[in-house]
């Protein structure tokens, strides 16, 4: 059998049910998660993260909210990464928080077996890197979130 014959490709969903559980049972030293954006999500398309800012960088004391997509075409291309908390950073678009695959290597060069958690992980490493390291972030008190592209929350008023 050949090393090609000996290929396992994984369903889309299989795999998204995988990175779920991982996410959910916590990884790493705990300055990255992510999980569901909406447990009603059939599709599993909507994800949310959070990084930590590293020590000794310009982001240390923050904690970053992301937003994931991953089309149907995932894990065979990239997701969508925007951060939704404001951030200084060099592949980042600072008007729509986006992580621009042009200027962020890993969705560039994307491979099948990458995953969210590594995302985020090459993510906070990014933001540790000389040229972002001592980057000035936006003023504390400009933290909002930025308008979540499905439209404006539901809330209910009581």
């Amino acid at each position: 059998m050949s090393s090609e014959e000996a290929k396992v490709v994984v369903p889309r969903n299989f795999r998204l049910l995988e990175e779920l559980e991982r996410g959910e049972k916590g990884i790493g030293d705990g300055t990255v998660s992510y999980g569901m954006d909406d447990a009603d999500d059939i599709y599993m398309q909507s994800w949310t993260g959070t990084i930590l800012g590293p020590h000794n960088t310009a982001y240390e004391g923050k904690i970053f909210q992301l937003k994931l997509f991953c089309g149907k075409e995932y894990p065979e291309s990239p997701p969508t990464v925007r951060f939704q908390t404001r951030i200084n950073m060099a592949c980042v678009n600072p008007e729509t928080g986006v992580v621009e695959p042009s200027l962020f290597p890993m969705l560039a060069n994307w491979r099948r077996e990458y995953t969210m958690e590594d995302i985020l992980i090459k993510l906070k490493k990014e933001m540790m890197t000389s040229h972002n390291r001592k980057l000035a972030q936006p003023p504390e008190g400009t933290e909002e979130a930025r308008a979540d592209p499905k439209g404006p929350a539901k809330c209910c008023v009581m």
